[in-house]
């Protein structure tokens, strides 16, 4: 085995898209109907920033909470969403995606949340 595989097969281990977030859902999940036919539920989750002392974030920066966009493909997790409501605290585990798309005549790009497992941790007490 030459040295740039041996290197190539390490550095998977050192590569990772996994997001874990918890937060406040910040609007009402969305069924979205693709033209291939399939189907998605889009969602927000609003999640504070973490100070952590010396980060870019922690200095000079007035935004506390980032609003983040996710998606979930899978029909049982797109179930289980359809179930939240505005300011349940929730938690979902996926991969970071780039999405592409064509809108009005030209080709546009998503970044978000692809989540594959998601749970209400506490459900908001407005109704």
């Amino acid at each position: 085995m030459t040295k740039a595989r041996m290197r190539e097969e390490g550095d998977a281990e050192l590569v990772a898209n996994d997001v874990r977030l918890v937060g406040r859902l910040s609007a009402a999940p969305a069924v979205v109907e693709l033209p291939s036919g399939d189907t998605l539920m889009t969602f927000r989750i609003s999640v504070e920033r973490s100070a952590r002392a010396g980060s870019p974030a922690a200095r000079g920066s007035a935004q506390r909470v980032d609003s983040v966009p996710c998606t979930a493909w899978a029909s049982r997790l797109r179930r289980s969403v359809a179930t939240w409501r505005v300011g349940d605290i929730v938690e979902v585990e996926g991969a970071v995606r780039c999405r592409f798309y064509q809108a009005g005549g030209a080709t546009r790009s998503r970044v978000e949340v692809e989540a594959t497992s998601g749970r209400l941790m506490r459900r908001s007490p407005a109704a």
